[in-house]
């Protein structure tokens, strides 16, 4: 975990750390829907935003920009881990998986089937559904385990035929919270259907820390921003050299491998490389790593270590306070000792409803969420019997004392 004197540097970079710009001072538990901005990433925005120049003139300014664009998307190879390929800049992470999902499933070799998995985000499995139908190709489901949320690949073996043309992984789950394996899974589809696409949605993993495409052989990898200290208003993907060969949307007799249409938000890229510049510090402190890419992994990794001890104290208790564990009547998406949770706990009480304990948390001053048996929780949800669950997801800016406070709130709850 770490210290108090660089946590409360970690804490001072980011804006609104323990105060709502609305209500007042509160504890942010709701990392998973959207993760603190950075102060850096506000100012850039800023900054851009007030730019009149657009890229690809003859003027200075114009100029600058493109050096920023191209900053940005070394930042963001650093970032995966990734070589060769395109980086791509979209309207957001959901809009990238529909269109990376699409130009595979449009791409590929014509029949076979196109390959996901029960726990993924719609998303995903929303883009299959369609593109699967739209090519006339079955959409098959690898079922996820509900006793630990997680899909593995073995799972995936048993599903994966030579005729996989499409397949989709997640890396982590926004309901259960687990991470799967995804250079094991990539290897089970490969093992049987080397030729096939594969599209990885990072979108709750990438705040983590620790994505290395390095070692996944996949052929796309899409995250949103917002959800990894920058902001809204886009997405950002990487899709490799072969997934980029195929036939897309571009402009008539533009550049071969361009992704993107129209004039892009510069501020979007500056505000990547300001969530790059942030985890290049960051393991700076944390270690005594020599590259940027070394230090991004030292971040990653301080961050798994910092994050899993404040939800084993979520879960298991401290200073004389009850984890969530022992409350009664508690229920624990994935089981309360999962060594596959990143940051975030889903959990029910069986006698107080799932919204109360929402609204009584926020009357404490913290912030969570429900998660309800719907399109977007549903297929984890229905086959726990359960309508609804609360999720408290923290990021490595949070603290001990956060975890204390809402402890102490949930002991008064569950006692009602």
């Amino acid at each position: 975990m770490f210290d108090d004197t660089l946590l409360a540097e970690i804490r001072a970079r980011f804006a609104h750390v323990d105060t709502c710009p609305l209500t007042g001072p509160r504890v942010f538990f709701e990392n998973a829907g959207g993760a603190l901005t950075l102060k850096s990433v506000v100012d850039s925005s800023a900054l851009y935003a007030a730019i009149p120049d657009n890229q690809g003139r003859d003027n200075p300014a114009s100029r600058a920009l493109v050096e920023v664009i191209d900053r940005a998307r070394q930042d963001v190879r650093l970032f995966f881990n990734a070589t060769g390929g395109a980086v791509i800049v979209g309207e957001s992470g959901t809009e990238l998986l529909f269109r990376l999902v699409r130009d595979a499933c449009t791409g590929a070799a014509p029949g076979g089937i196109v390959l996901g998995s029960t726990v993924e985000h719609p998303a995903s499995r929303g883009a299959c559904t369609r593109w699967a139908d739209e090519t006339g190709r079955e959409y098959v489901q690898v079922p996820h385990d509900d006793a630990t949320g997680q899909v593995t690949a073995d799972a995936y073996a048993a599903h994966v035929t030579p005729e996989t043309r499409v397949a989709t992984i997640l890396h982590t789950s926004p309901v259960t919270g687990m991470a799967n394996d995804l250079d094991a899974i990539a290897a089970a589809i490969r093992g049987k259907a080397p030729d096939a696409f594969i599209i990885v949605d990072g979108i709750q993993h990438a705040s983590h820390g620790r994505i290395d495409l390095s070692g996944a052989d996949v052929d796309g990898y899409v995250i949103s921003p917002y959800k990894v200290f920058s902001r809204h208003g886009y997405g950002i993907a990487w899709a490799s050299d072969r997934l980029t060969a195929l036939r897309h949307d571009t402009l008539p007799d533009g550049p071969a491998q361009n992704w993107e249409q129209g004039t892009r938000d510069t501020g979007a890229y500056a505000t990547f490389s300001d969530v790059v510049a942030y985890l290049d510090w960051l393991g700076g402190r944390v270690g005594d790593a020599g590259d940027v890419r070394a230090r991004i992994e030292a971040a990653g990794a301080a961050i798994a270590e910092h994050e899993s001890a404040l939800t084993q104290a979520m879960m298991n208790g401290t200073d004389n306070l009850p984890g969530l564990r022992a409350l009664p009547g508690v229920g624990i998406v994935g089981g309360a000792d999962n060594p596959a949770r990143e940051g975030l706990v889903c959990f029910w009480l069986d006698h107080v409803e799932s919204a109360h304990i929402v609204e009584a948390l926020n009357e404490a001053g913290i912030r969570t969420h429900i998660r309800r048996a719907d399109h977007y929780s549903g297929t984890i949800l229905k086959p726990l019997g359960r309508a609804d669950c609360v999720r408290v997801s923290l990021c490595h800016y949070n603290s001990l004392a956060e975890v204390r406070a809402f402890l102490d709130a949930m002991r008064g709850i569950a006692a009602r």
